[in-house]
């Protein structure tokens, strides 16, 4: 952020009364600094009311805490909002819909700015527009901040850390969850499946507009389904905005070295039920396509709702990498509770923490949790609960 203007906040929350958004305003109101200077922020003043009435049981303190008026549909109320605090984390989607706004009103004010999209449309769309506007300005943009794609981007990141340096690497993702997800994840997702035309053609956009690499090579293709000897489980391949993150630091960070390739995958342990998962989500897909099973299947889930705290509680992740390079191989794991929420509002909440208050790479523009971040947001998400390790090492 230009830290050559003075602001009130420190971190403002927008869209903080969303369920991740109250999950994430817990966390903070549990573990910012005393000194933190943070605001939650939305449209409805009554309904924050509430949340801050409920904060004051995790947090005394939280009493003051100050509450902001601002609106998607408003962009004079975001830029007003970016122009008050340093670092905004936004809960606000389906971010395709909503989003963009305050992307360019943090880019225009020179602060920092972090989400939860899993939305691949969007991010480019965002690159595109807003990219150099945020270079100029000093703001970074810091899209994927929850479980798209924190364990992914930074497993990546820490799996590289155990290899050779300046040498071809090599990594596979796997991941595995019995967590359910909200209303507001399945909007975004079936947004997103209904936009394929649109998300195409914001890709090709971004690769004709984005500086080609010059000396190296960092890509992320679309695996083949196939049995893991690694993992013992079927991998299917996930084409989210996961591999695209993960491709998007190896482009900035000669760490990944010369030549880097990345695979993600679903790791499923019962052939049935990989095969039950593909059709189903080529079903969804498909209804996508005929905008009223769209609104209908968007009717089923509403917005807003999501697994109690009982059954988030029972929910894990864990997400397994083989990396190797230079004549070694690594294995190494990434893992958590409640991937969807839980977690996802403490990887949000911990990264605007530390876009705020930590001594980071001079970075700017739309950047990922791993160029931003690093080895801070590793070493808090580590603090937090969030297990990264290596299972093993072969040389």
């Amino acid at each position: 952020m230009n830290e050559t203007v003075r602001r009130t906040y420190d971190i403002v929350l927008f869209g903080a009364t969303g369920f991740v958004g109250e999950l994430t305003a817990e966390y903070l109101a549990a573990h910012a600094p005393a000194d933190c200077r943070w605001a939650i922020a939305g449209r409805s003043p009554a309904k924050l009311e509430k949340l801050r009435e409920r904060l004051i049981a995790v947090n005394p303190a939280c009493a003051t805490l100050p509450i902001l008026h601002a609106d998607a549909a408003d962009p004079a109320s975001l830029r007003e909002l970016a122009a008050r605090t340093r670092v905004v984390a936004t809960t606000v989607g389906p971010y395709v819909r909503y989003g963009e706004a305050l992307v360019a009103a943090c880019a225009d004010a020179g602060t920092d700015y972090a989400d939860l999209t899993g939305e691949p449309e969007f991010v480019d769309r965002m690159y595109l527009a807003y990219d150099a506007r945020a270079r100029e300005t000093g703001a970074r943009i810091v899209h994927a901040c929850g479980f798209d794609s924190v364990p992914h981007d930074l497993g990546v990141y820490f799996t590289v850390k155990q290899l050779p340096e300046g040498v071809p690497l090599r990594v596979d993702g796997f991941v595995r969850s019995n967590a359910m997800f909200s209303g507001g994840t399945f909007a975004s997702a079936m947004t997103a499946f209904g936009r394929g035309r649109q998300m195409l053609r914001a890709a090709k956009e971004r690769r004709l507009s984005e500086p080609r690499l010059v000396g190296r090579r960092a890509r992320a293709p679309i695996g083949a389904p196939r049995r893991s000897r690694e993992t013992g489980t079927w991998a299917l391949p996930l084409a989210t905005v996961d591999p695209q993150v993960v491709a998007r630091s190896a482009a900035a960070l000669d760490r990944y070295g010369p030549d880097f390739r990345y695979r993600h995958y679903a790791a499923v342990k019962w052939l049935p039920v990989a095969v039950g998962g593909v059709a189903a989500v080529g079903t969804a897909f498909a209804l996508a396509q005929i905008p009223a099973a769209r609104t209908w299947l968007m009717s089923r889930y509403a917005a807003g709702s999501g697994p109690d705290e009982e059954r988030r509680g029972r929910s894990w992740f864990t997400v397994r990498f083989v990396g190797e390079g230079g004549g070694r191989r690594v294995f190494t794991e990434v893992s958590g509770g409640d991937p969807g929420y839980d977690e996802t509002a403490k990887m949000l909440a911990e990264s605007v923490l530390c876009l705020a208050f930590d001594e980071l790479p001079a970075t700017s523009g739309q950047v990922t949790t791993a160029v931003a971040m690093g080895d801070a947001l590793l070493e808090r998400l580590m603090a937090a609960g969030v297990r990264f390790r290596v299972a093993a090492v072969r040389e």
